[in-house]
């Protein structure tokens, strides 16, 4: 099993409902699972799955006008999903980056050390932003 992670910056104001949609539809159907995090500036996203399914999908991202410099920064073969099912991290009403850090812990809970602190760092950037 491939696990990808990687960062893009954002071209324009998301519209992270729609992309959540796309990707659950998308990724059900290919049988991939992640984690992705949006700070409204950069995407961060894990995708788990087989070869050729999670390089079709960042190939597929990688062209997507919404994403510019795409860089991938951990490609490895994992015995198991680090991150059980799909999930989208965002921020709540209010905006907090404490409740979001929350809500993703039990995520990474499961991720390697590098993939975990990956995801903290970028979050806690954001949050001191």
């Amino acid at each position: 099993m491939l696990q990808l992670v990687y960062i893009s910056t954002v071209v324009d104001d998301p519209d992270t409902a729609a992309i959540l949609r796309a990707s659950r539809r998308n990724n059900g159907r290919a049988g991939i699972t992640g984690l992705l995090y949006c700070d409204g500036r950069r995407f961060l996203q894990a995708l788990e799955g087989e070869h050729p399914a999670v390089e079709a999908a960042f190939e597929r991202i990688r062209r997507d006008p919404r994403h510019r410099a795409v860089v991938v920064l951990s490609r490895r073969d994992v015995a198991e999903r680090e991150f059980g099912p799909w999930a989208m991290a965002e921020r709540g009403p209010d905006g907090t980056h404490e409740g979001l850090l929350h809500q993703v812990a039990p995520l990474l809970a499961g991720a390697s050390p590098n993939v975990r602190g990956t995801f903290d760092g970028f979050m806690r950037l954001g949050r001191a932003a």
